[in-house]
């Protein structure tokens, strides 16, 4: 599969099973998140921007991953700041899904007025940090020892991309 096949849209419930599948096999893998389960889809639809979900799909309409993000405060100030998640499928990888996903999102955000788009990224995690940086977020540096997981601090590295758009 190469890219021209994917096709990005705006995630809809109609996604939520398979979004929230992909969301699972990114937490089993163990380097994706501190969570332990993926949410319901109640749960997750309440806290990620409607405006700001996208789901890449391949030709036969199937979810081969998704992005999301959520605001980081409710103050002013920060409005024009989002923390994203994404995940792709582990038989999608490789495939340039993440690629596109960023893509879309960062379009979303800047048509927005979002200034800052921002993850926090298990530093073992060497594939989504290349994706980042290829989609030019910059390392702004590392939380150490800022959570358990499984019984183990992990350290988070945090990253950003500053609009070049938006002043």
């Amino acid at each position: 599969m190469t890219s021209a096949a994917i096709r990005i849209a705006a995630m809809t419930p109609e996604h939520a099973a398979q979004v929230l599948a992909i969301y699972q096999l990114g937490i089993d893998q163990g380097h994706a998140t501190f969570e332990t389960e993926a949410p319901t889809w109640a749960g997750f639809d309440a806290v990620k921007l409607p405006a700001h979900r996208h789901v890449a799909l391949d030709e036969d309409g199937r979810v081969l991953g998704w992005v999301a993000a959520t605001a980081v405060s409710d103050r002013c100030a920060y409005a024009g700041v989002v923390e994203h998640s994404v995940y792709v499928h582990p038989d999608a990888q490789g495939r340039g899904v993440g690629s596109a996903l960023l893509g879309a999102l960062i379009a979303s955000t800047e048509a927005a007025g979002i200034w800052t788009v921002q993850s926090g990224i298990f530093p073992e995690n060497a594939a989504s940090l290349a994706l980042h940086a290829r989609a030019g977020f910059r390392v702004v540096g590392t939380r150490e020892r800022i959570g358990r997981h499984h019984d183990v601090w992990r350290d988070v590295v945090l990253v950003e991309r500053r609009s070049p758009r938006i002043s």
